[in-house]
């Protein structure tokens, strides 16, 4: 842990709100987590080589099918760019209601979090996390794989979780209208700083 901190405390992790103007950032990122998940939840690409289930052809028409709706409706949903001494490293999109599996309880559904390699385990993600859960006090859900094959985000979301909220979390198996069955993490912040 001590590793963790001292590497993560060498660099400029940023988590900012990613405007149209920089879209095609995350546009450029996306389809590295799109393969990265295909692992995890065993997907395949389509014909054309894109993953998605029907006949989509280029990342492109992906792009404005799927993903352009993060940009449509501000306040709403929240595309988040992470940075790494000014250099792209990942993506977090954050939905509200009516975007939300679980509209009733929460306030906040991490829909994606996504971190190149090259910034796992240096501290990053989990400094990107206390970012942004800094920046939305209120009650949040996570959701990831429940299998065998999603051991590394598993871990990383307790480490993660236990050090941000100080252990006061929650995790139990649930059920995704879309995903199917999913680990569930639930765990609350308030405008007060996030535990370092």
């Amino acid at each position: 842990m001590d590793f963790i901190n001292h590497e993560v405390s060498k660099l400029n992790v940023t988590v900012r709100l990613c405007g149209m103007e920089e879209k095609f950032i995350i546009n450029n990122i996306y389809p590295l987590y799109l393969h990265d998940l295909s692992e995890i939840w065993e997907r395949k690409t389509n014909r054309y080589g894109v993953f998605e289930n029907d006949d989509t052809r280029t990342l492109t028409e992906q792009n404005r099918v799927v993903f352009d709706i993060w940009w449509e409706h501000p306040n709403v949903l929240f595309p988040y760019l992470i940075t790494v001494d000014d250099i792209p490293a990942g993506l977090i999109f954050v939905a509200t209601s009516p975007f939300i599996p679980c509209p009733h309880y929460i306030d906040y559904y991490m829909n994606e979090f996504f971190l190149l390699r090259n910034y796992r385990g240096k501290g990053v993600g989990e400094e990107a996390e206390r970012q942004i859960i800094g920046m939305m006090p209120g009650q949040w859900e996570v959701q990831t794989n429940p299998t065998e094959r999603n051991e590394r985000a598993k871990r990383f979301w307790r480490r993660t979780l236990n050090t941000c909220t100080n252990g006061k979390y929650s995790e139990e198996l649930g059920h995704h209208p879309d995903a199917g069955e999913m680990l569930v993490f639930r765990f609350s912040t308030s405008s007060e700083k996030v535990s370092n």
